[in-house]
Parts: structure tokens; sequence; C-alpha cells
């Protein structure tokens, strides 16, 4: 037995049919694939049966973290590979999964990211390494800000190889997650310490920056401008989260002034 059959992998859905199908492609090789669903009202159910591998399991959306520890209850084997429903395994990381030992005293494994604009790499993104594999009982998700990560007792190394993050979901889809993202985005740095901000988000709290460092960042220092058109896409994307981010913090900053002063003539 090699590890590939120890592992299951969960991934989250709503709504993904432009995604689902290209990323169960790549999980053949698994014994048992746990897809745990917010009630999708597209295709993306068909998709997943159409797999014999796919157990789904129904969930009312609160947060991805809970969402995520509710797929650990599902699963049974030794060892997880957690992704999101637009991640696309490379044959060189299947490849390199499959090599490595049984017996090991690694209790994760992180993975590093080409984010894809219409099915291209691009050359460099703002994807930062993440742990995708791990030991199921060492695991517990928690949430932060918008996203959520996954904390692991014990040792953990990154894989050589990487995991495509393509998503083709439609352009009003992206406007309408990005928007539920930036609320809690605001709200996490305007209610956190200064002391505990990490650098891009005490830029993001001054609101006027991050935008023009981001377009520089992902042009220049990422080689996004190298990527042609692709790489300016993904940069007016990034630009534009940016732009809302400032937008809502502006917009909450005000309204708590309001409130305060309302209170006050009270």
């Amino acid at each position: 037995m090699h590890l590939l059959e120890k592992i299951t992998p969960l991934i989250l859905t709503y709504n993904e049919a432009p995604n689902i199908n290209r990323t169960l492609q790549h999980l053949t090789w698994a014994q048992k694939i746990v897809v745990i669903d917010s009630y999708s009202t597209d295709e993306t159910l068909d998709i997943c049966y159409s797999y014999p591998q796919v157990q789904v399991f129904q969930r009312k959306f609160d947060s991805f973290a809970v969402q995520c520890n509710y797929g650990l209850e599902k699963i049974a084997s030794e060892w997880v590979l957690s992704l999101d429903a637009d991640y696309v395994l490379t044959n060189e990381l299947i490849n390199e999964i499959k090599a490595l030992p049984e017996e090991t005293d690694l209790d994760s494994y992180s993975v590093r990211f080409k984010y894809c604009v219409f099915g291209k790499p691009l050359r460099g993104t703002l994807l930062p390494p993440r742990k995708v594999l791990y030991r199921r009982e060492k695991a517990i998700y928690k949430d932060d800000g918008h996203a959520h990560r996954v904390l692991v007792e014990g040792k953990s190394r990154i894989l050589f190889a990487y995991i495509y993050h393509d998503d083709r979901k439609s352009l009003s889809r992206w406007f309408w997650a990005q928007d539920r993202y930036v609320v809690i985005e605001a709200k996490k740095i305007l209610e956190a310490p200064v002391s505990e901000l990490s650098l891009s988000d005490r830029i993001r709290k001054q609101k006027i920056l991050a935008p023009f460092i981001i377009l520089i960042y992902c042009l220049i220092l990422k080689g996004g401008i190298l990527d042609g058109w692709h790489g300016w896409y993904y940069a007016f994307q990034r630009v534009l989260v940016e732009i809302l981010l400032a937008i809502r913090l502006i917009e909450s900053e005000k309204l708590q002034h309001t409130d305060f002063g309302t209170n006050n003539d009270c």
C-alpha cells in the first residue's frame, strides 16, 4: 500500500459546475472523495455523482472553518487532502505524493500554487503555500478573516510540485464572492489591534496605497507583465479587490462615526 491509498480528498462546493469536473478528473486515484456541499442549485451535484468514489454531504454554510471541520468528521482515512473546488492537481504533484514514504514523522505537507487565467498558469501570483495534505487526527480548521486555515500539530514541509488554482466561474459570481469577502476583511482590519495586523493589512487600513502597490507587485515584482493580457487581467482583479476593500473600510468608518455622533446627540 502506498500513501495515495491512505488519503481522502475533501472538497467544499457551492455552485461549482464550471470547475468541479476538472478537479475530480485528477482525483480518480482516490478510493473515496468527500464533498461538503452548501445546497448547490446548478449541475454541481450531477457532476459529483458521476464519479463513483464521491460521497456528498449537504450542510448549510455558516463559515469555511466549520464546514471543513464537519467534513473531517466524515473521513476515516489517516490522511486528508483538502482542496477547493477550483484546485487542479498536476500529474507531477500526484507522482510526488505517491512517492512519499508511508512511515514518516511528518504530520502535514504544504503545496505551492500557480494561478490560472482562463486555463493559462501565470508566472507569479499572490497565493501563498497552503497546508493541503495532513493527518486527520492532528488537524482543526480556524476562520481567518474571509478565509480559513488548518492548524496541524507536528512537523511539516513543502512539496516541490504545484496545484493549479483555475477558477472558471462567471465574472458576476466572482464579484458576488469578492463583495462577501471584503466585508469580512474590513471587519477584521477595523476591529483587530494594529499590533496584531500583518504588514499588508496595515497598508490596507490606510486605504489609498494598497491598490497601487498591488498593481506594481503583480505586474513587476511577480512578472505578470510577461504573461501578456492574462497577467493584466489578474492584476486588474487584485486591484479591484483592494479598491472594494478600501470602499468598505471607508463606509464602515463613516457609519461608526455617524452612529457615535447620533448617540452623543441623544
